[in-house]
């Protein structure tokens, strides 16, 4: 998922990179460095430290690179949730909203459970049901055990944490 930006940000810089090189290695050489490569130096020697465009051009600088910072710490592919790996060649993961569809239908299995939402985050599974005719105690123990073992059957490497919530659906009039 983050392979094709990062590709692409790489040959950029390699090229960017490249031509730059180029440039200097031909000044050294005794030519004249390329048009575009004067013309910045000369605008940039020519202003002042608080000057707007280039205050404006350094915040969007640092503001791209802190972006590529987030991108290079925070962890790929996060619509998944890696799982065991029975199989030490195999990494495999399941998609967050297929493991919020299994938990809700076995969630709606329960009895008295009238409707249940239940998201699934990296760390946490949150799970909010209706209960209509028994209690709301019962139902949420009841909502807390098959849960668990939803959980547990799923085969996650990391269990996520569970947040049960049960009430009583609204009165229609």
């Amino acid at each position: 998922m983050r392979r094709a930006p990062a590709g692409i940000v790489a040959l950029l810089l390699f090229a960017g990179i490249g031509v730059l090189l180029y440039d200097v290695a031909s000044v050294r050489a005794g030519r004249s460095g390329m048009a575009w490569r004067r013309t910045l130096t000369d605008e940039l020697a020519g202003r002042r430290l608080d000057d707007a465009y280039l205050l404006a051009g350094a915040a969007v600088v640092a503001a791209l690179g802190l972006w590529l910072l987030v991108l290079a710490l925070t962890p790929g592919k996060r619509s998944l949730l890696a799982m065991r790996p029975d199989i030490p060649q195999v990494r495999a993961g399941l998609e967050r909203s297929a493991a919020a569809l299994v938990l809700r239908d076995r969630a709606m299995e329960i009895s008295g459970v009238q409707s249940v939402r239940v998201t699934v985050t990296r760390r946490k599974v949150r799970a909010r049901a209706a209960a209509h005719f028994r209690d709301l105690e019962e139902v949420r123990g009841d909502l807390d055990r098959v849960l668990r073992e939803g959980i547990g059957e799923l085969g996650l490497a990391r269990r996520p944490d569970l947040s049960v919530h049960v009430r009583r659906p609204a009165k229609r009039r």
